[in-house]
């Protein structure tokens, strides 16, 4: 029997359970799990922020495992063609069954808002079998886009980044940013340290990060961020004043709003300077309302908008490739405050709620 933690519903507490091995059909993939994130999205689902959940779920949509077997016929292949091994260490796209076919998948190239999307760990039922991180195995399902990790990564590293990386890169690349642009990132938790780190890998003049708590502070001020604004002791007409300052009265070129917090997004448009580019990438659930003003906000500032939504399959194999290729310059997995069992789930979900960590793994 393989054990795994199980949410239930909306704010109750999680449960260890076992089931049996999957079946797996031709085309599946049978993981043995190394390790899966603890993120925003895992605390979202205990409150019961999201819709459409078939609780109960097994949390964790993006993880790391080991190729344990395939099910019958032939092999399948990574996200670049190629067979993949047994042994193999890989992670995966938690996005699964995109129809190809609608005008969202061909048309608008915006396979996120595919209306037969389903994504591990979030939108599949545990009813359905090992269909999130949060257990000692995965069955990947049939077309399932892996993307295995080099040899010379530390499974960790990925994973010190999480969702937070490929989500982050999809923001950095909207963003369009520029040789020495001042870049502000609202948010320091895992989107919005990793959307730091990829403005200055961009060519970033100066990367401002406006967030808290002092603990992720900290790791912006470590992983390159040329100056941070702590939110628990500053106001809004402060964090105005002091970006202003920094940037000759004008305003950020680029803010990246990382938060989940609707009062973040006016702010961040008033932060953001008079043809700046303004990528909103953390309200990935419905919190609340916040009011602007549309003459004074947006339109007589000129001010470029552009909504960010989740990743999709090239942000992931991106993902791997800068965090491999950047590991000596980041310290990648001096990002982990802690690995927690199975059994510790619950303790690690709290964790994270209240910020104390800045990325928690669950490790089998």
């Amino acid at each position: 029997m393989i054990s795994a933690a199980v949410m239930t519903g909306p704010g109750e507490p999680l449960a260890l359970r076992t089931f049996p091995p999957p079946e797996l059909e031709p085309g599946a993939i049978l993981l043995t799990t190394l390790g899966s994130e603890v993120c925003g999205t895992d605390v979202h689902l205990w409150r019961g922020q999201l819709a459409g959940v078939p609780y109960p779920i097994v949390p964790g949509h993006v993880s790391v495992g080991r190729i344990a077997a395939f099910g019958p016929g032939e092999v399948p292949r990574d996200v670049s063609g190629v067979p993949l091994h047994v042994g193999q260490v890989v992670t995966f796209l938690d996005v699964h069954g995109t129809c190809g076919r609608c005008w969202y998948c061909t048309v608008g190239h915006a396979t996120t808002r595919c209306p037969s999307r389903r994504v591990y760990g979030v939108t599949m039922s545990a009813d359905d079998g090992l269909l999130g991180g949060w257990a000692e195995q995965i069955h990947l399902k049939p077309g399932v886009h892996v993307v295995p990790l080099p040899d010379s990564l530390d499974w960790r590293a990925f994973l010190a980044g999480g969702c937070g990386m490929p989500t982050a890169l999809h923001a950095a690349t909207l963003a369009e940013i520029a040789f020495g642009d001042t870049v502000v990132v609202q948010g320091a938790g895992p989107v919005g340290l990793c959307a730091a780190v990829l403005a200055q890998l961009r060519g970033a003049g100066s990367v401002i990060v406006v967030g808290g708590p002092v603990v992720r502070l900290a790791a912006a001020t470590a992983f390159g961020a040329d100056a941070v604004i702590d939110i628990a002791s500053t106001t809004p007409e402060e964090r105005l004043a002091m970006i202003r300052d920094a940037t000759g009265g004008r305003g950020a070129d680029v803010t990246i709003e990382a938060t989940g917090v609707p009062s973040a997004v006016p702010e961040g448009m008033r932060l953001t300077r008079d043809a700046g580019r303004y990528v909103v990438v953390g309200q990935y659930t419905d919190v609340g309302s916040a009011t602007i003003n549309p003459h004074l906000d947006l339109n007589q500032k000129h001010l470029d908008v552009r909504g960010c939504w989740g990743s999709d399959a090239g942000h992931v194999h991106r993902a791997v490739r800068v965090v491999d290729r950047y590991a000596r310059q980041f310290p990648w997995t001096d990002l982990i405050s802690a690995e927690y069992a199975l059994a510790d789930a619950q303790t690690a979900l709290e964790d994270v709620a209240a910020q104390r960590v800045v990325k928690a793994l669950i490790v089998p």
